[in-house]
């Protein structure tokens, strides 16, 4: 699967609000259940989640994510090295637990 097609499976699940819809960046905000939905497609592309870890993040997990908000408690983080690529994703649960923030980056 390629980026653009993972963006536009995410999209197609339904959001509240697009923020953001870039070649390389997407944001939008989602209900809290379409969360799981949301969850499987980013799984199918990265894998398990690297957030929160066993352990620290590696250092160029942290520098790639940081410009973009980094991550904290009860948030989710996916991540993909690929030779001249990186590729992450981010949900941000918002204080009222209705809503996350799905932020999907490409650099």
């Amino acid at each position: 699967m390629q980026f653009s097609e993972l963006k536009a499976q995410v999209k197609s699940i339904g959001f509240g609000e697009l923020r953001s819809d870039d070649d390389n960046y997407l944001e939008v905000v989602i209900v809290k259940d379409k969360a799981g939905e949301v969850c499987r497609k980013l799984e199918e592309f990265f894998g398990p989640p690297v957030w929160p870890p066993e352990n620290e993040l590696p250092s160029e997990i942290e520098e790639a994510i940081k410009k973009f908000g980094g991550i904290g408690a009860g948030q989710t983080l996916y991540f993909s090295h690929q030779p001249n690529n990186i590729v992450f994703a981010m949900l941000w649960p918002w204080g009222d637990g209705r809503q996350i923030t799905v932020k999907i980056v490409q650099q």
